[in-house]
């Protein structure tokens, strides 16, 4: 969503970094490109104007002109900014006054709120809570069933009444059966509108009057841009939300609302979407979203990301494999299922620091499609021939890319690359020498362009 913003940002950064000394007219000319950007980005003019006088304040300062590093100076104050607007409120939820704790969601229709009671009974569920679902939808055609197909992907149980149409008697009850079945916390999955009305509002307060939610989350379509933002606050007003859930982070709007949100509404963002998977919600933290947008990456939330699909056991395993120089094309496809579990790939490498720019150097953004490509190949070689690569001739070559729909060629660049690769890992393994930063920068943009793996 911040790839524009971010660019933009980063190439203002990438020119005051060249400056010898700043002046204040650099500082000026920057400042503007910066202000331009976030409008641009659908950044809230009120919230731009109150962010580019914080900067100029604190960036004209005589230690920042006379600095022997100015433009890292800049950066540094840029990126406090930008997480000053963010607030200083964790993601995540708030303390229970009690149990089970009470989740209440709102939001207009179409904003993606029953998707994300699921991914948030699915992020509890992680954390080793127990959660319940209920919908207290009834007016929307097969809202209910829609919860409950999601619960049951999630493994998440949805508490369902049958008969009861009341939408304040099936949040009280739900409450109910999660005191008396043990359940410690209940997600209750609201009716939402196109428009917000005066019928809506009545229903919700009477919802939230009757289980009285821990936490009353807004969730916005991160899509709708400033629209989200202004009926946020419709919504604050009238029930009184304690944060807000921006889906959709990972699409491709300008993403001007992430940043007027709290400035605007008054209320913290506590979970942002990031995929498509019942998986892919993350408690928000403005440093680690703010790192990413200028390029720094988040070396964190890729790590948390990674604890939640890497099996030990298989870890250990493979490094054994490693060091036994016995890593074979059966192995390399397990680690790519496993990579793809950590999300789509141009994702993932924002998260790597220096690594947001790696489509830069090759020319075009890392191809899912490529990706496939070497999954179909390697699936469509015997199990021998995933074990000892070397039996791997010419007529078998030919039976590979007809059974996987690519060329021969595609498949005698999978075992080149493939070799290369283990010469590489069997180098590291035996602490040998990593041969440089930038030569392997080189090789991952030559890959990537299409003479890599699955090109």
């Amino acid at each position: 969503m911040f790839e524009s913003l971010s660019e933009r940002l980063q190439g203002i950064f990438r020119t005051l970094r060249g400056e010898a000394r700043l002046s204040e007219s650099a500082v000026e000319s920057a400042l503007r490109e910066i202000r331009m950007a976030l409008l641009e980005a659908d950044v809230n003019f009120r919230v731009t104007k109150a962010f580019i006088d914080r900067v100029r304040e604190r960036a004209v300062g005589q230690d920042v002109l006379r600095s022997l590093t100015p433009g890292q100076h800049v950066v540094r104050i840029v990126r406090d900014e930008l997480i000053a607007l963010f607030g200083d409120a964790p993601g995540g939820l708030r303390a229970a006054k009690s149990t089970p704790h009470v989740v209440l969601l709102v939001g207009l229709q179409g904003a993606g709120k029953t998707t994300a009671a699921a991914r948030l009974a699915r992020w509890m569920a992680r954390r080793g809570r127990h959660p319940l679902l209920v919908s207290t939808d009834v007016r929307r055609p097969a809202a209910i069933e829609q919860l409950g197909v999601l619960g049951r992907q999630a493994g998440i149980r949805v508490f369902d009444p049958a008969g009861e149409a009341d939408p304040v008697a099936r949040a009280s009850r739900a409450i109910a059966e999660a005191r008396t079945l043990g359940f410690d916390a209940v997600i209750v999955d609201t009716a939402g509108r196109l428009h917000v009305d005066s019928a809506l509002m009545g229903e919700l307060q009477a919802i939230r009057d009757a289980v009285h939610p821990d936490d009353a989350l807004y969730v916005a379509d991160a899509m709708t841009g400033q629209d989200a933002i202004r009926s946020a606050g419709e919504f604050n007003r009238h029930i009184g939300v304690t944060g807000v859930i921006l889906t959709k982070l990972d699409g491709d709007a300008r993403g001007g609302a992430a940043l007027s949100v709290v400035a605007v509404v008054g209320v913290p963002i506590a979970f942002v979407g990031v995929g498509e998977r019942l998986d892919d919600l993350e408690a928000f933290q403005a440093d680690r979203l703010v790192s990413r947008l200028l390029g720094m990456g988040d070396v964190l939330s890729l790590i948390e990301r990674a604890e939640h699909v890497v099996d030990r056991d298989e870890a250990a395993r493979l490094e054994r494999k490693l060091r036994a120089d016995d890593f074979t094309l059966e192995d390399f496809l397990a680690q790519l299922k496993t990579l793809r579990k950590l999300g789509p790939l141009e994702q993932v490498l924002a998260m790597l620091p220096g690594m947001g720019r790696l489509k830069d150097l090759a020319g075009a953004s890392p191809d899912e499609r490529q990706l496939n490509a070497v999954e179909a190949m390697i699936n469509s070689m015997t199990p021998g021939e995933r074990r000892s690569y070397r039996i791997i001739d010419g007529s078998r070559r030919r039976r590979i890319a007809r059974g996987s729909g690519t060329a021969v060629e595609d498949v005698n660049r999978l075992l080149r690359q493939f070799m290369q690769m283990r010469k590489m890992l069997k180098a590291v393994g035996a602490g040998g020498p990593g041969g440089g930063g930038r030569r392997r920068m080189r090789q991952a943009a030559a890959m990537l362009r299409g003479r890599g793996l699955g090109a």
